[in-house]
């Protein structure tokens, strides 16, 4: 694995436990936001 795309698994990693987090107290509009981020991100993982 080089730098670049272990850099966007840790962006993905990062988005997906920041809107778990958010997503358990109760913003749900950040937890989707969150989310969408981190699926964009994802993109760059192919």
């Amino acid at each position: 694995m080089d730098l670049v795309r272990g850099s966007w698994i840790a962006v993905v990693v990062g988005c997906l436990v920041a809107a778990l987090l958010v997503a358990v107290n109760g913003y749900t509009g950040y937890a989707i936001t969150l989310i969408a981020v981190g699926l964009a991100a994802a993109v760059n993982l192919t």
